[in-house]
C-alpha cells in the first residue's frame, strides 16, 4: 500500500499546483546575443530552490529589449494579477515585439505551469503550439482591451491556439503543465507589444517529476494503483 498511497498523494499534489493561485517567479532578462541570426535574448529565472536560464529566440528581430532600465509598464493596471497569479512582473523587463513570424523560448530545465503576461496586444495576435487558459485581461498602460482564443486545427493532429487582441488589452495567461519550450508566432507587423514569462516553479519542484502532469498524473496514478491491486490478486 506504500507505492499506491505515494503516487495517489503525488497526483493529488499535482492537481491541486493547477488550481491554486500562487506567487510566479519572473524571468529577470539579463543580456543578448549579437552573433545570433535575428535576435537571441537570455534571462534567469529564481526560484525557491533552482535557478532556470531562459532562452529567447526570434530570427526576424524584434522591436526592443528591457533587462530591467526602462520604464515598468507592468505597474500600470490590475490586468497581471489574477486568481491564479499573486504578483505582477518584476522590474521593467520585457521583450516588445514587431514583426510577423516564429519565436521559441527554451528553459533549461522543465518548468511548471508558465505564465506569459502581455503588454498592448493590440490588433497583433499569437498563435501558440500549446493550449492555454485566459487568466486576467483589462487596461494597462496604453489603455484598455480585450482578447479571445481561437483553435485552429492544421490537419494531421496538429492545432494552433491563437490568442488575438482587440483594442489595447493587457494580461496574462497560462500553459498548464511542465514544459521545456514553448513556440509561437506573432501573426502580424506591428510596434509593439511586449510580455514576459514566468513560472509557477520547476516541474520538480511543483509536480515532483520533470515530466508532464495534472490529468496524465492522476492517470498514471491510478493505472498503477489498479496494476498493484491485480498483482496482489
Amino acid at each position: 500500500m506504500t507505492l499506491l498511497k505515494k503516487l495517489l498523494a503525488a497526483a493529488l499534489v499535482a492537481s491541486a499546483g493547477l488550481a491554486q493561485a500562487a506567487p510566479v517567479y519572473w524571468t529577470d532578462w539579463q543580456s543578448s546575443n549579437p552573433n545570433a541570426a535575428g535576435f537571441q535574448g537570455n534571462g534567469v529565472i529564481t526560484t525557491t530552490t533552482a535557478t532556470v536560464n531562459v532562452t529567447y529566440t526570434n530570427r526576424q528581430g524584434i522591436g526592443f529589449y528591457d533587462t530591467g532600465a526602462g520604464f515598468d509598464y507592468w505597474a500600470y493596471g490590475t490586468s497581471y494579477t489574477s486568481s491564479a497569479v499573486d504578483n505582477r512582473p518584476t522590474g521593467s523587463d520585457q521583450i516588445a515585439l514587431s514583426y510577423a513570424g516564429p519565436q521559441t523560448l527554451h528553459f533549461s530545465q522543465a518548468i511548471a505551469n508558465p505564465v506569459f503576461a502581455f503588454i498592448s496586444l493590440n490588433g497583433n495576435g499569437y498563435g501558440f503550439d500549446q493550449d492555454f487558459d485566459i487568466l486576467s485581461v483589462g487596461c494597462g498602460y496604453w489603455g484598455c482591451g480585450n482578447v479571445t482564443k481561437n483553435v485552429i486545427d492544421h490537419g494531421g493532429g496538429v492545432f494552433e491556439y491563437q490568442l488575438i487582441g482587440t483594442g489595447e488589452p493587457h494580461g496574462a495567461i497560462r500553459f498548464k503543465g511542465s514544459f521545456d519550450t514553448v513556440t509561437w508566432n506573432s501573426l502580424t507587423n506591428e510596434f509593439w507589444n511586449g510580455f514576459t514569462v514566468g513560472v509557477q516553479g520547476t516541474a520538480v519542484e511543483v509536480f515532483g517529476v520533470p515530466e508532464p502532469t495534472g490529468l496524465a498524473l492522476t492517470g498514471l496514478a491510478l493505472a498503477v494503483a489498479v496494476g498493484v491491486r491485480r498483482r496482489r490478486s
